[in-house]
């Protein structure tokens, strides 16, 4: 912390000061052989340029990426619904704000997104790794552009376990983003996510002979804020849309148990804020403009 007075700080320390102001600790606990990391990271979605024919979307991701050029953390993920109804003419309005962005950012596809336009513009391949801070973070496009669920094909799966297997042989921990989720849902939360038959009992399974290394599984699509599951081992988090979120009453079905997981009562577009540090996975919902919220996962 600089020890001057605020009215002497930099613009850029005072601002960044702001934004941390109310960060707390909410977090779940890593497995053992993973404890001993340490990564901040950025975690956006959604974004959705060129909705509604608005300009609104593309204010909104300049805003946010004004926003995080203040905060002290390595790098950025985007996981997915970069424009809206796959428009070609928005994707280069995207990486015209992105070039704005001080940190490097890793995107994947959403449902919206055309892979083709994606390897055009965003990355050659929608299926990659990144290696970071002892952490693998494997990016895998779940998508198809006529479906909001989510599916893994087989070729992904034999792809997944050999990534997985040698993060293991490297002594990495394993970070899994794809945009639909993989967790089984049904109301109050939309219904969508990767069925048993479409690779989801795999995963779940390559999960399982991984769980001393997967520190969570991260995905975006639902428009819910911060909202997920650890019954499977890690963390299973869907992050909040920078664009728009939507209110399904999902804190009063978790509160009379007619629905399980996790949820931070938070809606406003925002982004979040995710540390791996002491342990634990810390997630900090930062709605724009607005300080960030710490996100109680259950241990």
């Amino acid at each position: 912390m600089d020890p001057r007075p605020s009215s002497q700080l930099p613009r850029r320390s005072m601002l960044t000061t702001s934004l941390l102001l109310s960060l707390g600790v909410s977090s779940r606990r890593l497995p053992a052989a993973v404890r001993n990391l340490s990564s901040r990271f950025i975690i956006v979605s959604d974004t959705h340029l060129g909705r509604g024919n608005s300009d609104a979307p593309e204010k909104q991701w300049r805003q946010a990426i004004a926003e995080i050029n203040l905060l002290p953390a390595g790098f950025v993920l985007h996981l997915g619904d970069i424009v809206d109804s796959a428009r070609p003419e928005q994707y280069p309005m995207y990486l015209a704000a992105r070039q704005l962005l001080d940190k490097p950012i890793h995107e994947i596809p959403g449902n919206h997104d055309d892979p083709q336009l994606f390897r055009q513009h965003i990355a050659p391949q929608t299926d990659r790794v990144i290696d970071r801070d002892q952490i693998r973070f494997v990016l895998f496009n779940n998508t198809r552009r006529d479906s909001h669920d989510g599916f893994i094909s087989a070729e992904q799966l034999k792809w997944l376990r050999e990534q997985m297997r040698d993060a293991a042989r490297s002594n990495l921990a394993l970070i899994l983003c794809c945009h639909v989720p993989i967790h089984s849902n049904s109301h109050p939360d939309r219904g969508w996510y990767v069925k048993p038959t479409d690779g989801q009992t795999e995963f779940y399974e390559l999960l399982a002979e991984h769980a001393d290394r997967v520190i969570a599984c991260l995905h975006g699509h639902f428009h819910n804020g911060i909202r997920g599951w650890n019954d499977h081992g890690p963390v299973e988090s869907l992050v909040p849309s920078v664009c728009y979120n939507q209110n399904r009453n999902l804190a009063t079905h978790l509160a009379d148990g007619s629905a399980a997981g996790f949820f931070l009562n938070e809606l406003r577009p925002g982004y979040v804020i995710a540390d791996i540090a002491d342990g634990s996975v810390n997630l900090q919902y930062k709605p724009l403009g607005q300080n960030a919220i710490p996100a109680a996962i259950p241990h």
